[in-house]
């Protein structure tokens, strides 16, 4: 059973679901920010998908304050908004928008659609403005006193007795961060705006009194969250394992909720961290990659694919290797075979499919990442063509967006991810290290390349080769594909090499695998057995045998004797045996 199996089980009774998310826009939001999305939005999907009646909303948590300066600002141009509300604070010099948390948010925003998310997007400014949280607010500082029992009881913080769960705006130094209500009669709070409240702004001193509503006051997130809860409805809201600790915010909110406002707390879904090479990721410090570089990256099927397969409770540790990023891929292109062939699969990679694709056609034929990145390195090639060509038809609407989305990422991949060593470079002239090559792998090589003059020139059919060729040899396969990668990329690996050769001239690969000088006795030497063993491997091959031929050959006063045996498998082998 799956996580979302899981969930539907723990649905509360209500006309609607409603699943909640939200973001505070104080930074470019990183790529961590994208699981929680995907997460709430495979919940909405999953829902939608069994008939329950359910909504997906995301908030702009854009009256928080700003408690550091914005990545890439300076400290002249936004010291003296540290503790205002985002949504107050001017925007960078040349952004399109008036304040800083529009600026950061709006693209974010515009990622959904690019990875198919979908949600109905809020701003808590709005609803601050509106007096839609009035009466949470009058609520909470009427019961000051059972608030601060609750913060001492869940998380044992301490609360001094003229602490209240709210803030204003200073009307002085419209500074929100730095303000602390002292009191507050039902109507009106009185206020101090402290010089040493916080560390990361200071406060102007003034001392006033002032409605709380309308704008004029904003809640701390822990009872805030719990606001949002009972106001708008919400039935499903998962959060990151840092909220979730024993006695954290979440365990707070749930408090308040249950108590001060009577409302059963949300259906939670705590998830890991995404990590980049193994580091937590912060948007206000620029740490790690940001949400829009890793959807300019990674096309929306894979990036959904990568947050969705992990159980949320489990930390999703990224690596911008090869060898990782070709994996990610690898691993949606098999399920995606999996599908478009018609294989029985678990419910949960079916569900993870569903909830991963982004094409309505299932039945387009995708193209091997790591072959892609190899083409666009390889001169006067064009992939659609030549992909075309590979098809025998015209690509579909799916493919042709599939292809472009993939050739797009491995760009990327190589213009800001790939090392000096990940590059790669046909080889116009056969490369100083192929020399290095045994004589085995230069035989295997010779082989290779008389024996695909027979076949069609097809990826399946030059993949199937190599295993043939390799018997024929013999060698181990291992060594034949290593053989292949040195001469045409100079690579101890590649991509996958039936693929890689279909999109290369075919009399430039019979030229290059014959290039190098060949020892045939040495060969001999290196690949044959003896007459003991190649007796013992056709008694054990007996019941298999339907067809063996013999020859015997001599170079140079050398001579060998070469059997050819056809096994009922339809696999043919080459046992050399040294006379």
């Amino acid at each position: 059973m799956s996580w979302l199996d899981d969930l539907e089980r723990k649905l509360h009774d209500v006309d609607i679901q409603v699943v909640n998310d939200a973001k505070s826009p104080s930074g470019r939001p990183h790529v961590g920010a994208l699981r929680g999305v995907l997460i709430h939005d495979a919940v909405y999907k999953f829902l939608k998908d069994k008939g329950i009646k359910v909504k997906n909303i995301y908030g702009s948590d854009d009256y928080d304050p700003m408690d550091e300066l914005p990545g890439g600002q300076t400290a002249e141009k936004y010291d003296k908004y540290l503790g205002a509300p985002l949504s107050n604070v001017p925007a960078p010099e040349g952004s399109e928008h008036k304040d800083i948390a529009m600026h950061y948010i709006s693209d974010f925003f515009n990622i959904f659609d690019e990875i198919g998310a979908e949600a109905e997007f809020y701003y808590m400014r709005d609803y601050y403005k509106s007096g839609f949280f009035n009466e949470a607010i009058d609520i909470l500082l009427s019961r000051a006193a059972e608030v601060r029992e609750i913060y001492k009881k869940v998380s044992n913080a301490d609360r001094p007795n003229d602490w209240f769960p709210a803030q204003v705006v200073c009307e002085k130094c419209g500074k929100l961060g730095t303000t602390q209500i002292i009191d507050y009669d039902g109507k009106e709070a009185t206020y101090v705006c402290r010089e040493d409240m916080v560390t990361w702004a200071k406060g102007c001193g003034y001392k006033g009194k002032v409605s709380p509503f309308d704008g004029n006051g904003k809640l701390p997130y822990k009872v805030e969250w719990a606001s949002k809860w009972k106001y708008l409805g919400i039935t499903i809201e998962g959060a990151g394992t840092d909220h979730n600790t024993r006695g954290g915010s979440r365990d707070v909110a749930d408090a308040v909720s249950r108590r001060i406002f009577n409302y059963q707390p949300p259906v939670n879904i705590p998830y890991g961290f995404f990590l980049m090479g193994g580091a937590k990721m912060s948007s206000s410090k620029g740490i790690g990659a940001t949400a829009r570089d890793m959807t300019n990256f990674l096309p929306p099927e894979i990036l959904r694919y990568l947050m969705l397969t992990t159980q949320p409770k489990r930390a999703i540790n990224f690596e911008p290797s090869q060898l990782f990023i070709t994996k990610l891929f690898n691993d949606y292109d098999k399920l995606h075979n999996k599908i478009i062939t018609g294989d029985e699969l678990p419910d949960y990679e079916q569900q993870i499919y569903t909830l991963s694709n982004v094409f309505t056609d299932k039945k387009y034929e995708v193209v091997d990442f790591s072959l892609i990145v190899t083409l666009i390195q390889l001169p006067h090639i064009d992939i659609f063509e030549r992909v075309e060509e590979r098809f025998g038809r015209k690509l579909t609407e799916a493919e042709h967006k599939n292809l472009q989305k993939r050739i797009e990422a491995a760009k990327y991949w190589l213009e800001n991810l790939a090392t000096e060593e990940e590059l790669i470079q046909l080889q116009e002239t056969l490369p100083e290290e192929a020399n290095e090559l045994s004589q085995t792998q230069r035989g295997f090589l010779r082989t290779y390349a008389k024996h695909i003059k027979t076949i069609d020139w097809t990826e399946e059919g030059l993949q199937t080769a190599v295993f043939d060729a390799a018997r024929l040899t013999p060698i181990n396969p291992k060594l034949g594909f290593a053989a292949i990668y040195r001469t045409v990329l100079n690579k101890q690996q590649g991509p996958k090499a039936g693929s890689l050769i279909a999109y290369i001239d075919k009399d430039f690969i019979e030229t290059r695998f014959n290039e190098l000088d060949f020892d045939i006795v040495e060969y001999w030497n290196e690949t044959s057995i003896s007459q003991d063993d190649f007796d013992a491997w056709m008694r054990d091959n007996k019941d298999k045998i339907i067809e063996q031929k013999e020859q015997e050959i001599t170079e140079n006063s050398t001579s060998v004797k070469e059997y050819v045996v056809s096994l009922n498998d339809g696999k043919t082998y080459l046992k050399r045996v040294k006379k």
